[in-house]
């Protein structure tokens, strides 16, 4: 199937591989034709996790579609951010996915080919691993030690160099630290129980969903222990790919085009991405006037004293604004649990607020921050600069279990956020 086409105009593509070099023949292209086209304003939109290229493309399609109509008069040009994410495309997208259908049942408990192949490209070198948890899915065996067997064997896909911590800088917050491996420490078949009934947690209240019982119900949540472990591979490649990639990449845009004004945009992990992002600006680079951040999958506390991207959003020549929603299952169940699951502490209390997701409950613990409702800033226009969470709930509140509002996204309203917050001229 071709890759849609985004039909705003002009836009660019720029491409990342894992390690955050760059399509140079893209990355040239646009700063080459930046400066030709025109553009004033440049926004800058980076997809998530369970992301490939043609849902990334239908994304920034329909989240681009309202831009020109909203600021006619403004000199605009686009850019789709395109990085290596895995997708588990048995877990159809709502809206951005041809193939999705309506949720009638539980998730899958097996692994298809599109999923299994995009394990063999993240994890090279591990096809023995993968091709054994995914018969071991297949057969659901209920023996002693098998369910050990399976966390010892995603353990070692995640323990791979490849996916390893490289140093405290790429954890959010302190607790999330060399958290990884500690999933894998504990009972296996309690950690897939977890799992499972956090699944069946986030279709309360939806009747057509049908869960399994008994050790498929505790499949069922191995296989999300395997999809977890490819959180932690991309929660570390997104960092990466901000800081090495896109945040080098604006900073020749600034020196070969000064006039040309950014505005970040990031979706899930792709929020994780632009804030790293900052932390790869070149010393004096100010073209970045804005930063939108929609259901944002990485720790609330990342801007706060003791998250690793404390004091960055002084890079940003405006404000940081963080959309969130509480209808966003993923980042409200799924997110903490898995958090938790990874670190040493065995206390569940207060698992939402310190294991919380800033796409669930906005930004924390940062001093002179602000806290507002859609209509609000609709209303009253985005704060001029500093860090501004955004209920936008009002909006982002439809999709099916487990991810709930995760991806419900494309709306006039948060394009009119990200204009707003760039002081983009109508």
């Amino acid at each position: 199937m071709a890759v849609p086409e985004v039909h705003v105009r002009p836009y660019w593509e720029l491409t990342f591989d894992a390690d955050g070099d760059p399509d140079p023949a893209r990355r040239d292209r646009l700063l080459r034709e930046v400066r030709e086209r025109g553009v004033r304003d440049l926004v800058v939109f980076a997809h998530g996790w369970n992301n490939d290229r043609s849902i990334a493309t239908r994304l920034y399609d329909r989240f681009f579609a309202p831009f020109p109509a909203l600021a006619p008069g403004a000199h605009l040009g686009y850019v789709g951010v395109l990085w290596p994410s895995m997708r588990f495309s048995d877990e159809p997208i709502p809206d951005f996915d041809p193939s999705a259908v309506p949720a009638a049942t539980a998730p899958r408990t097996t692994l298809d080919k599109g999923t299994r192949q995009a394990l063999h490209e993240v994890f090279a070198g591990q096809d023995t691993v993968v091709d054994r948890l995914a018969r071991l899915l297949d057969e659901q065996p209920d023996r002693q030690g098998v369910f050990d067997e399976f966390g010892g064997l995603v353990a070692q896909l995640v323990g791979t160099p490849a996916v390893a911590p490289d140093a405290d800088a790429e954890a959010d917050d302190a607790d999330e630290r060399h958290a990884a491996p500690a999933m894998f420490r504990k009972d296996t078949r309690g950690v897939c129980l977890e799992f499972a009934e956090a699944l069946e947690e986030t279709a309360q209240g939806v009747a057509s969903f049908r869960w399994p019982a008994g050790v498929s119900k505790v499949w069922q949540g191995a296989h999300e222990l395997l999809r977890q472990a490819t959180y932690f591979a991309m929660k570390k490649r997104a960092g990466k790919v901000g800081r090495a990639g896109l945040g080098p990449a604006l900073g020749r845009l600034a020196h070969d085009a000064p006039e040309v004004r950014v505005h970040l945009v990031g979706h899930s992990f792709g929020a994780r991405l632009v804030s790293f992002a900052l932390a790869g600006l070149p010393a004096q680079t100010r073209n970045v006037k804005s930063v939108t951040l929609l259901q944002g999958a990485f720790s609330h506390y990342a801007f706060a004293p003791q998250g690793t991207l404390h004091g960055q959003q002084a890079r940003i020549d405006g404000p940081l604004v963080s959309c969130y929603s509480h209808f966003d299952t993923a980042l409200g169940v799924m997110y903490p649990l898995a958090s938790r699951l990874a670190g040493e502490d065995r206390d569940i209390a207060g698992l939402g607020m310190r294991w919380g997701a800033i796409g669930f409950d906005g930004i924390q613990s940062v001093a002179g921050a602000v806290r507002s409702s859609l209509a609000e800033v609709l209303r009253t226009g985005v704060p001029a600069s500093g860090c501004v969470s955004v209920d936008a709930a009002q909006v982002v509140r439809y999709g099916p279990p487990p991810s709930g509002a995760h991806s419900d996204i494309c709306h006039e309203e948060l394009a009119r956020v990200v204009l707003g917050a760039g002081r983009v001229p109508h």
